[in-house]
């Protein structure tokens, strides 16, 4: 059976993404941008569009990994309420095949890292450098989603569009690898 190697240990690939900025477009919403999602009412906050080609490209890559794909968030309990309705209200479970049960949160971005040790997961997609810093080590393929205000360290892939997410993924996965079966 093939494995893909994660720097660490031989393991199957697995997925981790962000949920601001990555799915949930805040600064495209057409009200005022990111405070709209954040501090609009419930329609408002309804309306935050999705980031171009994000749950096309998850659904995709949920097929790839073979399921093992999470959603991980850093937010207080009033915008993991909110996300999670947002979640809900855009069918993105549905439409995307992440389960419901694969969306996690932490109150820190450094916490992500314990998510990612605990999930073993070997890529992950996130538009914070921060984020991208606290990982490193434990996730061989780091995706700097977005624009970014720096150059990507070595160790990251810029990936502007989920089109790059999906092209670098593709590109990262051995074709013994079960999840490409």
């Amino acid at each position: 059976m093939g494995r893909i190697l994660n720097g660490m240990t031989n393991q199957l690939p697995r997925l981790g993404i962000d949920i601001g900025r990555v799915i949930i477009d805040g600064p495209a919403h057409p009200g005022g941008g990111d405070t709209a999602f954040f501090s609009g009412d419930e329609a408002t906050m309804l309306a935050t569009p999705e980031v171009p080609g994000a749950v096309d490209t998850i659904a995709r890559l949920v097929t790839l990994f073979g399921g093992q794909v999470w959603l991980i968030s850093k937010c207080g309990p009033r915008v993991q309420a909110r996300t999670l309705r947002w979640l809900a209200a855009h069918d993105f479970h549905r439409r995307s095949g992440v389960p419901h049960d694969h969306v996690r949160f932490c109150r820190a971005r450094a916490d992500k890292r314990a998510h990612c040790l605990d999930l073993a997961l070997t890529h992950f997609v996130d538009d914070h450098r921060e984020v991208h810093a606290a990982i490193r080590g434990t996730v061989a393929h780091q995706y700097f989603f977005g624009p970014q205000r720096h150059p990507v360290p070595a160790y990251g892939r810029p990936t502007p569009t989920w089109a790059d997410v999906e092209r670098h993924i593709v590109g990262s996965l051995p074709t013994a690898s079960p999840a490409r079966r």
